[in-house]
């Protein structure tokens, strides 16, 4: 039996051990899950950018959210060149919460970039739209299955079921997962019963190095896929009436 004296006692540590426990669960509070708030100051001192700029560090994002460094902006790929970080190692502008941006498609006169700023969340934000869109298509491809799936027809193409080529020969298509153009031109391919076989450059470095060989070979400039071998011929980029044309004269030449 305890005695009254101790059971107050015990009453009074287990009231203490309650108080103790209450005041380690800390409520978290809106600033502390919100993200960090924009610079006020949104301007960067002017940084004029040219193709002979020192001591560059640029960055460009693919398709798939992927981010690059690259050190001139002829190492930009025709892709990720409408939004690029720019770094000057030199400089701690730019660094910090802030970035310099540039769009390497406009150059003015005088071999200038326009450049302009923007905010880390921004910054990421682009990235994370683009991860997202391309994780919706993925979704909506594995929904559909490659069986059922129904490729629409590029903006010129003819139609469907008007040419068909049981070509002697096979079409290599160099592309890589994310590139609608490189799937719009096997679907093309196989409408026509042509055979075809493509080869993805990011996941074989084997399959980059034959493709860039080609080109050589072919005097052809690349910088963007697909790249389309149509026995011998190389074509770059997927335009309907350049790879019909191809393939025609391919199957004429076999006959």
């Amino acid at each position: 039996m305890i005695g009254r004296r101790a059971w107050a006692w015990l009453m009074a540590v287990f009231a203490c051990l309650a108080l103790a426990m209450i005041g380690c669960k800390r409520p978290a509070s809106g600033d502390e899950l919100s993200d960090p708030p924009d610079p006020v100051n949104k301007t960067l001192p002017e940084l004029k950018l040219t193709e002979e700029t020192p001591d560059l560090l640029l960055t460009w994002v693919d398709a798939k959210g992927d981010a690059h460094p690259v050190g001139k902006p002829e190492d930009v790929p025709a892709e990720g060149r409408d939004r690029v970080r720019v770094v000057v190692t030199t400089r701690e502008e730019g660094t910090h919460d802030l970035f310099y941006v540039t769009n390497l498609t406009v150059k003015a006169g005088d071999g200038t970039y326009p450049v302009s700023t923007m905010t880390r969340r921004e910054w990421d934000n682009l990235i994370t739209e683009r991860r997202q869109a391309l994780a919706a298509a993925a979704a909506a491809a594995a929904a559909g299955g490659p069986d059922n799936a129904q490729e629409p027809a590029p903006p010129g193409a003819a139609d469907p079921g008007a040419k068909v080529h049981p070509a002697g020969f096979t079409v290599i298509v160099y592309g890589a997962s994310w590139c609608g153009a490189c799937h719009q031109a096997v679907a093309y391919l196989k409408r026509r019963k042509v055979p075809v076989v493509e080869k993805d450059i990011e996941q074989d470095p084997a399959a980059e190095s034959e493709m860039r060989a080609k080109l050589a070979r072919a005097g052809v400039h690349g910088g963007s896929i697909p790249v389309i071998d149509v026995k011998g011929k190389i074509l770059v980029g997927f335009e309907p009436h350049a790879l019909e044309a191809a393939v025609v004269g391919a199957s004429a030449i076999t006959l």
